[in-house]
């Protein structure tokens, strides 16, 4: 979760599940960042396990890790579906 807590990273996962493909050096005029920025981005994402990186020519390209999202999506969506709205509250 808190490889997912920056903006910036929502923005290129977002970018990614919109493109339904690989992104091969989209994101610097998608996003508007510096592409130092979008690296390091890039980066923590990959460390966490939520994108994997494919070497194609002189990019690297990044799609959605499948097993990670379908954890993410299981542990999330369980945890916010707990929630029972009281019929009260303070």
């Amino acid at each position: 979760m808190k490889a997912m807590a920056h903006p910036a990273r929502i923005a290129i996962l977002q970018r990614i599940l919109i493109s339904d493909t690989c992104i091969c050096g989209d994101l610097v005029d998608e996003l508007g960042l510096a592409q130092a920025t979008i690296s390091q981005h890039l980066k923590e994402l990959k460390n966490a396990g939520i994108i994997q990186g494919n070497i194609e020519g002189v990019n690297v390209c990044y799609c959605i890790n499948p097993q990670t999202w379908a954890l993410l999506q299981e542990r999330i969506g369980g945890f916010l579906s707990a929630y029972q709205a009281p019929k009260s509250c303070c």
